[in-house]
């Protein structure tokens, strides 16, 4: 392996949620950023990258490209911390 990163290794889960997990941490405290809710970053972080990474990898039509959201959710999610985020929404709906 040459690369320390590439755009195959970013269109796969492992590469996707490594970077979105970094991306998010990095970005998470700056002052204009800091107003939008970690989860709801993250998420968009995971569009930014699972984008350009299917593009780049495989080309993008109309079936991929609607995947992504799922696939941006998943790693979200993965990023986050599934558990919690799950156990947060339960937690407050039982308020």
């Amino acid at each position: 392996m040459n690369d320390f990163l590439n755009w195959d290794i970013l269109a796969t889960y492992a590469g996707a949620l490594t970077m979105v997990g970094a991306l998010t941490q990095l970005t998470k405290n700056i002052p204009f950023i800091k107003k939008i809710p970690t989860q709801l970053l993250s998420y968009f972080l995971s569009l930014l990258v699972l984008f350009p990474a299917t593009l780049f990898v495989s080309g993008l039509d109309l079936r991929s490209s609607v995947l992504i959201f799922f696939n941006a959710a998943i790693v979200s999610l993965a990023a986050n911390g599934g558990f919690n985020a799950i156990k947060k929404v339960i937690t407050e709906k039982e308020k």
